[in-house]
């Protein structure tokens, strides 16, 4: 009886779901494609908020970038390896914490994901300049695109993007975002997350960081294969040196207090 009950509960729960992907009326190829692509959108949805509700508490496998890169590798032919050790934020120095933050999103505990004042401040740049366009990522955003996405200039991505970084920040706190930032985040050739780059460029783990070495890494971020952290050049060492001076000015060790 108990069985028959459950079975006729399942039953009842398929049926619903099936209603509710299976149109009872359609009057046009508007509102078939209407129809289609709310459906579609409510599916797509649910996906990303189930995977960021369990990557909330458990450890990221891999990401969606590690994979992109890993297939572009098959599909040239091209040995690719993946150097990736998942560690918590209490096991990474917080040297390593406020370089990212100091180099890449300075205002990472008082926005709400997007940083609408650099994204002014970097179109009024950019349009006054022909050199390649800088953007105004924040971490949430560079986390988001990195686990969820691709990489590459696409607006389709840009509007994927904003929605899923909204989602990320609602449902994280911002002491997760920077652990997953931190370990997803590319470093090199198949290097990702910051142990990984501790062990290989420095031989120590990602909780021994000096402040200088801290800084070379977060200095290699915006292209880890022009900025090498083997071979860092002039314009490395100037980042670097510039993201020593900015974590000093933003207060140390106390800013990851207000996080």
């Amino acid at each position: 009886m108990a069985k028959s009950k459950k079975s006729r509960k399942k039953s009842s729960l398929l049926r619903k779901i099936r209603q509710f992907f299976t149109p009872d009326e359609i009057t046009s190829l508007k509102s078939l494609a209407w129809f289609g692509l709310s459906r579609l959108g409510i599916a797509v949805g649910s996906f990303y908020f189930s995977l960021t509700l369990i990557f909330s508490l458990l450890p990221v496998p891999f990401s969606a970038y590690m994979v992109q890169k890993k297939l572009e590798s098959l599909f040239h032919h091209e040995p690719y390896e993946i150097n990736y050790h998942w560690v918590s934020l209490d096991r990474i120095s917080w040297t390593m914490q406020m370089a990212v933050i100091a180099g890449e999103d300075q205002k990472f505990d008082s926005h709400f994901g997007i940083d609408l004042n650099a994204i002014e401040i970097a179109l009024k740049r950019n349009a006054k300049s022909n050199k390649k366009p800088r953007g105004a990522s924040t971490i949430s955003q560079q986390t988001v695109k990195n686990l969820y996405l691709w990489h590459g200039t696409s607006w389709v991505r840009k509007s994927i993007e904003v929605p899923l970084t909204f989602l990320v920040e609602t449902v994280w706190d911002k002491q997760r975002v920077l652990e997953v930032y931190l370990n997803i985040a590319e470093f090199g050739h198949g290097i990702f997350g910051v142990e990984a780059a501790a062990r290989h460029y420095f031989h120590k783990s990602a909780k021994q960081l000096t402040l200088e070495e801290s800084a070379l890494l977060a200095a290699s971020l915006p292209n880890p294969f022009l900025y090498q952290v083997k071979r860092p050049n002039h314009i490395m060492r100037k980042r670097q040196a510039w993201i020593l001076r900015q974590i000093q000015n933003l207060g140390g060790q106390r800013y990851l207090d207000r996080l």
